[in-house]
């Protein structure tokens, strides 16, 4: 009885003392979930008509990316509908996209039209003002190549 005793002492001492190594683990695969347009809040577009860096102490995993929020009122818009707010090509440039290429956007350069965000990778007028030429064809065209940017 007494071996037994000891053998499971013995477990139990052993799983507390790993117990700490998990949450660091945790952490870590935390952190390979993507910053999602490089940590502006995707919500300013809307309510702010700018792009305003988000705080890393207000974030929200949503779709593999991790979002930043400029205010507490804004990480809860965006927990309520965040297809409405997030930006519809990810961290990728829609005008690139619509040519089959992935090019990371710049959140500095963006549009938003017909209620949906979209970011660009060069500064307007380039990005955005091309975009907008044809903007029904744009939309179709990297809607298109969407499947580009699956997995990254």
């Amino acid at each position: 009885m007494n071996i037994s005793l000891s053998r499971r002492t013995a477990l139990l001492a052993v799983l507390v003392a790993a117990l700490p190594l998990a949450t660091p683990m945790q952490s870590a695969v935390a952190q390979d979930v993507p910053l999602a347009i490089k940590g502006y809040d995707p919500v300013a577009y809307f309510t702010d008509g700018r792009p305003v860096p988000g705080r890393p102490d207000l974030a929200y995993d949503w779709d593999e990316h991790h979002y930043l929020f400029a205010s507490p009122e804004h990480r809860e818009l965006f927990k309520a509908a965040p297809a409405r707010y997030a930006p519809q090509f990810g961290n990728f440039c829609a005008m690139a996209l619509t040519k089959g290429e992935l090019d990371e956007a710049n959140p500095e350069s963006w549009l938003i039209s017909d209620g949906k965000l979209y970011v660009f990778g060069k500064l307007a007028p380039a990005g955005p003002v091309l975009f907008q030429q044809d903007l029904v064809e744009n939309i179709a065209k990297a809607n298109q190549n969407r499947a580009l940017i699956q997995g990254r």
